[in-house]
């Protein structure tokens, strides 16, 4: 089963050096078609098996923005910690994805910094594995994270009152 504790932590108790790992996500023909059709994208290499079997890779393969946005759904973000995806970055593809290959993602904190008083930034090295363990992409991620507690927030005196600014 996938490691993912590290994506359950508050911003406050994030850790450069912490990581995850996901589940897995078999790509299916069906998955390379509807992403043609959704983006347009028919390039052969994707769609054309008899054109494909003569190319570099010898088959279809998957899109790579369908293997780096199934990646992006692979990571189970709590919607209670994470804001928004600010940023993927430094995308580099390494292997094709064929046609039942299964991936997974790798997630290493390598950035935490304070983006405001209710957020902080975090900052991802993804890589995308396959079923063989071998890395098809790499990717950096800035997520837009809660504070638990908002820097701002006001703090109760003694007698257990919040002073209220005017």
């Amino acid at each position: 089963m996938a490691t993912i504790s590290t994506l359950d932590l508050p911003f406050e108790t994030l850790t450069e050096g912490a990581g995850f790992v996901t589940r897995g996500r078999t790509i299916t023909e069906a998955d390379v078609v509807a992403f043609a059709a959704q983006t347009g994208d028919f390039h052969p290499q994707h769609c054309d098996a008899a054109w494909a079997a003569d190319s570099e890779f010898g088959e279809r393969i998957a899109h790579g923005m369908l293997v780096l946005s199934y990646a992006v759904g692979l990571v189970p973000f709590d919607p209670e910690r994470v804001l928004a995806l600010r940023r993927i970055g430094d995308a580099v593809f390494k292997r094709p994805v064929r046609i039942g290959d299964t991936i997974r993602v790798r997630g290493l904190v390598t950035g935490l910094s304070p983006a405001s008083d209710d957020a902080g930034l975090v900052t991802f090295a993804w890589t995308v594995v396959n079923q063989d363990d071998q890395t098809v992409v790499r990717a950096r991620v800035d997520v837009v994270w809660r504070r638990k507690t908002p820097v701002s927030a006001p703090v109760p005196s003694d007698n257990g009152f919040v002073p209220i600014p005017l």
